[in-house]
């Protein structure tokens, strides 16, 4: 049976996370979480009066290219029980689900995905990529053509909440990928608890005018590490200023960061090999539900007129659509022509954001173009200035 939680719901819901994801949320963290839910955002599938299955929805904010804000439904906590696999629960609840985001307007939806393999299957698509570089702080040196760079301060991040979240604001309103971060996460995040630091240091803060780093250190051993769990700047000259202080940490052996495959990190030092790449990763995954209204909300590098035969076999979107962009601007309607190009509304998540590339499916035989010159032309013009990244997990 599926149903709307109610409140009396939360304490077999934190109890169903733990069981799959291996650990209980914090109480408090969990309403910081709750607090951006609307009625009916969490769908439960139950077996009886237990709780065996569950997903749900965030009210999120997601930035696109451009500059443009689009309300995204954040989909999270969908667990089912070890006692209740293979029964079709994840179908049924994501096929109540997508009705539910439909119904509320929303036009897009986003999550993370704990296992490649699932969502797919459910018109998502990988829209950016988080990249975890190791840095060798103590062989790493600025390259001597890299100017020097000031006006970073070592602060107490509780103090300087306000001066924090306007960083933030503003790194957000213009990197694809962004999120809106309501207060009450920011009251969560600087609370820093215990349960938060997975054996590291309470939260060091440099703040910078343009940007900020938060990190934590680790000690194994007789060596200290540095864990930043987050980066933000908003210029260059914010970046290298940052940087130029984490790499001053001397007692510090390594620095390890989350960031974009196009960091320029590596062109800051004499020897970019002092940089270890860990991991490249899939982070914010996307199914656009509204395509006329998403794929107009952006903005494109070169103009493009074709016709789009979108594809979504298990919860029904898709369909034919014009999409013309001149100016940077698009106009997108549905359809009757031939189709220029062919792809999976999967596909078309992974291009939204400019983090991947349309002729690299074309390559994978996952978008067909009539014309072979049009793997190009829509390359150039799904690209985007400013890198996407994943504002935060959720």
């Amino acid at each position: 049976m599926l149903r709307s939680a109610g409140d009396d719901d939360w304490p077999a819901m934190r109890r169903l996370a733990a069981t799959c994801f291996g650990s209980f949320r914090d109480p408090d963290t969990l309403a910081a979480w709750r607090s951006m839910t609307r009625p009916d955002s969490v769908v439960l599938a139950c077996d009886g009066d237990d709780v065996v299955g569950m997903a749900m929805v965030l009210d999120l904010e997601l930035t696109v290219p451009g500059g443009r804000l689009l309300p995204m439904a954040g989909i999270t906590w969908v667990a089912v029980a070890p006692t209740h696999r293979r029964r079709g629960l994840l179908r049924a609840m994501f096929t109540e689900l997508h009705r539910r985001i439909i119904d509320a307007g929303y036009p897009i939806a986003g999550l993370l995905a704990s296992e490649a393999t699932i969502y797919e299957r459910f018109g998502y698509g990988p829209a950016t990529v988080e990249t975890t570089l190791r840095v060798d702080r103590r062989a790493a040196h600025l390259h001597p053509d890299v100017p020097r760079a000031d006006g970073v301060r070592v602060v107490d991040p509780v103090e300087h909440r306000d001066a924090l979240a306007d960083v933030y604001e503003r790194w957000r309103r213009r990197t694809p990928g962004g999120l809106h971060t309501p207060t009450a996460l920011w009251d969560d995040v600087l609370a820093d608890r215990e349960s938060a630091r997975r054996g590291g240091s309470q939260h060091f803060a440099l703040l910078h005018p343009d940007g900020f780093v938060m990190y934590r250190t680790h000690v194994a051993g007789t060596g200290k590490s540095v864990e930043v769990t987050k980066f933000t700047a908003v210029t260059a000259q914010a970046h290298l200023a940052l940087w130029q202080t984490l790499l001053g940490l001397d007692l510090m052996e390594t620095i390890t960061v989350d960031t974009h495959p196009a960091d320029p990190l590596p062109y800051l030092l004499v020897d970019p090999r002092r940089i270890e790449k860990v991991a490249d990763e899939d982070a914010l995954w996307l199914r656009i539900v509204d395509i006329p209204k998403v794929l107009e909300a952006r903005t494109y590098a070169s103009d493009v007129d074709t016709v789009l035969e979108v594809v979504d076999g298990v919860l029904g979107g898709g369909g034919r659509y014009r999409l013309t962009v001149r100016d940077g601007r698009a106009h997108c309607v549905p359809s009757t022509a031939d189709p220029d190009v062919r792809l999976s509304l999967s596909v078309l998540g992974s291009i939204y954001l400019g983090a991947h590339r349309p002729s690299a499916f074309a390559t994978a035989h996952r978008l067909i173009c009539e014309d072979p010159s049009a793997p190009s032309a829509l390359d150039l013009a799904f690209s985007s200035d400013v890198p996407a990244e994943l504002g935060y997990g959720f």
